[in-house]
């Protein structure tokens, strides 16, 4: 038999299929027109930017604009932070694997968004690192509630005016119930954070009223042809509901350890160093049982630090005068709200090149109307203690801290609001320089880097000493 009627008739399907093909292309070219028309026509138009204008309405204080560096990052870490983490949350528990410690997920967001992530303002890409590790120390260890936690973390922020870089050059935030710290960090500190965090979970599982910063998610935030910025979210040691009177960061180090004394006058909210704490003959008012529990828990912290070959970290010791109480309003002075709009959960069906278009259009008419995203106002922290995670840990059941105690552990009228900080810097080469140089101009025993054990030891005798029936810190100054 002949194969040609066969082949005509392959000839004749390959036809139809390429003019279907062709009858789909121009529909959809069609379409795309058609829809990008809409949505330039629907943004555009003056009640969009009537819309705009009237959420503006709302804000208070001095605007600035979405294109202020500090705003993008914050809208952006916001985003990234309630999508990542509600990902994780959503499912089932398991338990965890050594691969945990080293997974990541990834995120890209646009101003369309797609079936994995929401519409954005700002085109980035977010990376969620070990969620699930992060997960387990917040919910089994730390005892955060998980909707508690994101509704902290996705609505209003409360930006500090002392949270402008300082010389490490990060950026401080506060959720907007005061709970909770985003921190910007190097690279080197992300890495290390990384690299000691199987240690730092295990230390944590068996050390349940550890002082050490609490650390509940670990990101990244990258910009389009923009550098990556690593962040942290942790503890805030500070009550919303309680004034700090005085802030001490104390190492155990007296070399360049000084706050100026006038300066301090005049800023209430000034963190004093160890040679202020000296001078003013302060010291950790604690009656025997919770100066054993404290130097008992100092104890084991330290040994992780020097585990994992730390030195640099310090004791944040906030005091809060009870009889002097919030009559001098120092939270509601010295705070501000970042209120950033937030996009809406939004999915879109399929994915195609049509939404080119409509991303298009929807950044021109955001261009046009000239958005004011941020708003800068006073906001009203409260008066009460809020019920949340600090009742169960031993460091902060007293309005949320440390309370002081007499020589026969009767309660006294000040409360201590205590932790270990910046827990992230190693022994490195850097630090052997910095050693080796300061040690040229003052004592080295008695300067900020020093090794690791020395560094230990040094820091849990200075704090000992400044406990009640201690010998005082004076003895730490250098000659």
């Amino acid at each position: 038999m002949s194969s040609q009627p066969t082949h005509e008739l392959s000839d004749h399907l390959d036809s139809d299929i390429l003019e279907q093909a062709d009858q789909i292309r121009r529909e959809r070219l069609s379409k795309r027109a058609k829809a990008q028309q809409e949505a330039e026509a629907a943004l555009t138009r003056p009640h969009a930017k009537r819309a705009v204008l009237d959420e503006e309405k709302v804000l208070v204080g001095n605007l600035i604009g979405e294109d202020h560096v500090n705003y993008v990052l914050m809208y952006n870490m916001l985003t990234g932070i309630r999508i990542g983490v509600s990902r994780c949350q959503a499912k089932v528990k398991r338990p965890l694997t050594d691969d945990d410690f080293t997974g990541r997920h990834k995120f890209s967001f646009d101003i369309v968004g797609n079936e994995l992530t929401p519409s954005a303002k700002y085109d980035f890409k977010f990376k969620d690192y070990a969620p699930w590790v992060f997960r387990e120390l917040r919910e089994e260890y730390f005892r955060l509630d998980p909707a508690d936690y994101l509704l902290s973390l996705t609505a209003k922020y409360i930006l500090s005016e002392l949270g402008s870089p300082g010389k490490s050059g990060s950026f401080f935030y506060f959720s907007r119930d005061y709970r909770f710290i985003i921190k910007t960090i190097h690279h080197s500190e992300h890495k290390f954070l990384l690299s000691i965090l199987k240690d730092y979970y295990h230390h944590v599982k068996t050390n349940p009223h550890t002082l050490l910063s609490r650390f509940y998610g670990l990101h990244r935030v990258k910009l389009p042809r923009g550098r990556k910025i690593h962040f942290v979210i942790m503890n805030n040691l500070f009550p919303p509901h309680r004034d700090i009177h005085e802030t001490y960061d104390l190492k155990g180090s007296t070399v360049g350890r000084l706050y100026p004394e006038e300066k301090a006058a005049r800023n209430p909210r000034a963190v004093l160093k160890d040679l202020n704490w000296i001078d003013r003959h302060k010291q950790l008012e604690l009656g025997p049982e919770k100066q054993a529990f404290l130097t008992e828990q100092l104890r084991s912290d330290l040994e992780f630090l020097k585990k994992v070959n730390v030195m640099d970290y310090s004791l944040l010791v906030g005091i809060h005068n009870m009889q002097r109480g919030n009559r001098d309003n120092l939270r509601s002075n010295t705070l501000k709200v970042f209120s950033p709009d937030m996009p809406r959960m939004r999915r879109r069906a399929s994915l195609g090149k049509a939404t080119k278009h409509e991303a298009f259009a929807i950044r021109k008419a955001m261009r046009e109307s000239d958005p004011k995203a941020l708003g800068a106002e006073t906001t009203k922290l409260p008066d009460e203690e809020p019920v949340d995670d600090r009742q169960y840990f031993l460091f902060y059941q007293d309005e949320g801290g440390y309370r002081a105690t007499d020589e026969f552990n009767a309660p006294q009228a000040t409360i201590y609001y205590l932790g270990i900080i910046d827990i992230c810097t190693p022994y490195s080469i850097s630090k052997k320089l910095e050693h080796f140089w300061k040690g040229l101009r003052a004592d080295r025993h008695k300067i900020s880097p020093v090794q690791p054990v020395e560094y230990a030891q040094r820091f849990f005798n200075f704090l000992t000493a400044v406990m009640r029936g201690g010998a005082g810190g004076e003895r730490f100054k250098a000659a």
